[in-house]
Formats: structure tokens, C-alpha cells, sequence
């Protein structure tokens, strides 16, 4: 797969509360954000990639629904984690 280790554990320690956080909220979110990233590079330069294309709209559902889950939870992390990966509401 694309997404080494070593860059699972930097982003979970940059978001989460340590290498090993893997489970919370923000470190999922940040997570399925390069994710996202990694395949929207992609499409654009496979636009026909239909199983990608769908993926890709999943994806997207499941850290909306993580970000719905974190804005009911607890406002200030949802903002935080909002403005840390500069994503747009």
C-alpha cells in the first residue's frame, strides 16, 4: 500500500495523543484527510478509475460522519481538528 508505517505514526503523533492513539477522533479524521489527498492525485490523473472514484466517496462519508460524531461530542476538538487540517466545513 501506499502509506508506509512510518507516516501512519507521524500522523497519528502529530493529531492523536501519541503514536500508538490510532483510535481517536482526530487522529482517524487526519488519517482519512491523506488518504483523501493521496486519491484525489490519483483521479485526476485516472479520471476513468470508477473503483477508486468510489472509494474516494466513501471515504469522504466516513470522516464526515467522525467530524459529526466529534461537532456533537465536543465543539472545540471538532474546531481544532477543523482548523489544524485546514478543512472546510
Amino acid at each position: 500500500m501506499y502509506l508506509e508505517k512510518a507516516k501512519k505514526q507521524e500522523i497519528f503523533e502529530k493529531y492523536g495523543k501519541s503514536t500508538k492513539d490510532t483510535g481517536s477522533a482526530e487522529s482517524q479524521i487526519a488519517l482519512f484527510s491523506y488518504r483523501i489527498s493521496h486519491m484525489t492525485e490519483h483521479l485526476k490523473k485516472n479520471h476513468k478509475d470508477y473503483t477508486t472514484a468510489r472509494a474516494l466517496t466513501q471515504l469522504v462519508g466516513k470522516r464526515r460522519a467522525l467530524l459529526n460524531y466529534l461537532y456533537d461530542r465536543d465543539i472545540n476538538r471538532y474546531r481544532a481538528i477543523i482548523k489544524a487540517l485546514g478543512l472546510r466545513r
